[in-house]
């Protein structure tokens, strides 16, 4: 029996992802922003919260957490490596940990860049990236060197091209307004902005994206391309560098 899976809006462009299990009963969310939303969530849906699985520190990802484990006992998941500034840990995790929610299997990866103890869970068909693979685009890098970010990505890139891809924020338009700059001409990246542009007019999220779409339009997965190369005048460096250049250049944007 599939997950469930149901995105929640937080803070002013956060999200969280509840995740549920039908056979066992059994949720969690991936980040917690804030508690309200989520707990508004968990009422409408009729379900009660098992896990807290945490992707990295950043207070718009973690805030909500001691108020949400208060309200509903929930276990709360996150990396090791962090676990001096994430809130208490019940499961501290490793590159490589699994464990199970009901009958979905969870891994964790790490992906860092953004922050050097970012993790992403993979579950079927989904993976929760927050701010390392992003709709569009990628995190800012706080902690990470653009070398650990793009290597993070890579890995990511290996996953079946259907997997659903579960970012942190709502920041896809003015991630694929950049992505233009560096191919104008991708009839994909031209349709992509458009089908966003009408989502956010309903009101509704852009997320979460497939990775085949993310494959087809986000240029930091696609650094490798010689296309890509050429645009940012490196038509023979490595997609590392090609990948760094990319970020420096959104930074700017």
């Amino acid at each position: 029996m599939p997950l469930d899976l149901v995105t929640v809006p937080c803070l002013s462009d956060n999200y969280a992802y509840l995740v549920h299990d039908p056979a066992s009963g059994r949720t969690a969310v991936v980040d917690v922003p804030e508690a309200g939303p989520i707990l508004a969530a968990l009422d409408a849906h009729q379900w009660r919260l098992t896990d807290i699985l945490i992707t990295h520190h950043h207070g718009d990802h973690i805030d909500g957490v001691d108020a949400l484990r208060t309200r509903t006992g929930a276990r709360v998941w996150g990396a090791a490596a962090d676990a001096h500034r994430l809130p208490r840990l019940d499961e501290a995790l490793i590159d490589g940990s699994r464990f199970h929610l009901g009958g979905a299997e969870v891994q964790v990866i790490e992906v860092p860049g953004h922050t050097i103890g970012h993790i992403a869970f993979l579950m079927p068909g989904l993976a929760f990236t927050a701010d390392s693979l992003m709709a569009g685009g990628c995190g800012r890098l706080f902690e990470g060197t653009a070398r650990q970010m793009h290597a993070s990505l890579a890995r990511l890139a290996q996953l079946p091209p259907e997997t659903l891809v579960c970012s942190g924020h709502e920041y896809t338009a003015s991630n694929l307004r950049f992505a233009l700059t560096l191919e104008p001409d991708n009839p994909r990246l031209i349709s992509r902005m458009a089908e966003v542009a009408s989502q956010r007019s309903q009101g509704r999220p852009t997320v979460p994206s497939s990775l085949e779409t993310e494959l087809a339009t986000n240029p930091y997965l696609r650094a490798h391309l010689p296309a890509l190369k050429t645009a940012v005048g490196l038509p023979d460096a490595d997609a590392a560098t090609v990948f760094a250049e990319i970020r420096a250049r959104k930074d700017r944007f």
